[in-house]
């Protein structure tokens, strides 16, 4: 009697050593499969990491605590009824949180932005200073720093204007009387954006100036695209443009659309 005693308390000892010890590698491998798919390149990263690690590692040995129960005939009905008793009203009450999680996790895994990326949601945009599992913080053109839930962002479509690189494409629009040569005006525009430090322009990368003209009743809209190094200053480097744009323009006589009767007289001089 006494030896089959024996017999099964080791049968039953062996089993919880291979469960703890299956829990631990199982632990492990979710770990390195996390680090693998999240990598991390800064402390943002590294915490969500360190949190979802702990989350899993929290779920395994429960499923190995519950195990090892069961091996010694302790009845877990009650406590699993329990369990998901609690869960559900905990799921519940933290159903926003929860969702800001699993947002976060899939922002970090899909490498939808990075920190340092500009993005654009809706009629916002800014600088991706932070991400965490709950949050993403922007910084706007004028320096407020804006945090959104993750859970939102995903509902919203996402814009990454850099693409995690450092150079954007922004646009000003500028508009003259129709009566003005476009050809000379495009030259002009381009000569000063040519001439703004913030400016990149390389043909071999396609980084180029591009125009688009609209022609209207009686004005020539003409809409610049061109690539800028400083995403964070982007209406920054837009204002100062425009405003040296706008002065040469009128140095070479190029106006913004004007009164009939000024252009009756300009038409005459002409």
């Amino acid at each position: 009697m006494l030896d089959m005693i024996d017999v099964v308390l080791f049968s039953r000892i062996i089993q919880v050593v291979i469960i703890v010890v299956g829990a631990f590698l199982l632990q492990k491998i979710f770990n390195r499969i996390l680090t693998k798919v999240i990598e991390a390149t800064n402390q943002d990263r590294k915490r969500v990491i360190n949190n979802v690690k702990r989350f899993l590692q929290i779920i395994i040995y429960s499923v190995a605590l519950v195990l090892v129960l069961w091996i010694f005939e302790v009845d877990v009905t009650g406590m699993l009824a329990g369990l998901g008793i609690g869960a559900l009203v905990i799921g519940f009450a933290l159903k926003d949180i929860i969702e800001n999680w699993v947002s976060g996790f899939l922002i970090f895994t899909g490498k939808t932005y990075k920190i340092g990326d500009v993005i654009q949601v809706g009629n916002l945009k800014g600088v991706v200073i932070g991400i965490s599992l709950r949050t993403t913080v922007l910084k706007t053109y004028d320096r407020n720093e804006i945090i959104m839930p993750n859970s939102l962002l995903l509902k919203e479509k996402i814009i990454n204007l850099t693409g995690g690189g450092n150079e954007m494409v922004t646009n000003i629009v500028l508009s003259i009387d129709y009566v003005f040569d476009v050809e000379k005006a495009k030259a002009v525009i381009e000569s000063v954006i040519h001439g703004d430090p913030n400016v990149v322009f390389n043909l071999k990368r396609k980084r180029e100036i591009r125009f688009i003209v609209r022609c209207k009743e009686w004005t020539t809209e003409i809409e610049v695209l061109f690539w800028i190094n400083a995403p964070e200053n982007e209406e920054f480097i837009k204002s100062r443009v425009s405003e040296f744009v706008k002065k040469k323009l009128a140095e070479e006589k190029i106006l913004p659309p004007i009164p009939a009767v000024m252009r009756k007289d300009f038409l005459e001089e002409k």
